[in-house]
């Protein structure tokens, strides 16, 4: 049951891991800041839940798991919420937003 638990562990550290270059190519790829801040942060929080969590497995229960959960969870409810507000900023900031993508005025 041990080595069940650590492969785990492994496999998903490997694939936050993943998580992680795959955002960093999407922030190449991509053109405007706003492509790049979503790309960038939807890794950032899918990457980070699957590390923590490996290493929370590779780690055994106890409080070293308690604070990686609330890192998680911590991690969940502040990245899109700073996600949000520079999203918000550079569409107020940016005179030229309409000629960049499409607009959806109230």
């Amino acid at each position: 049951m041990e080595n069940v638990r650590i492969v785990a562990g492994m496999v998903l550290v490997g694939l936050g891991l993943f998580v992680y270059v795959v955002s960093v190519f999407g922030l190449f790829r991509f053109q405007y800041v706003l492509n790049r801040m979503h790309a960038a942060a939807l890794g950032d929080t899918l990457g980070i839940l699957f590390v923590l969590l490996g290493l929370i497995l590779l780690t055994g229960w106890g409080f070293h798991a308690l604070r990686m959960g609330l890192i998680i969870a911590f991690l969940w409810l502040a990245s899109p919420v700073s996600s949000h507000l520079l999203a918000k900023a550079e569409f107020v900031t940016f005179k030229h937003i309409k000629s960049e993508c499409e607009v959806v005025e109230k």
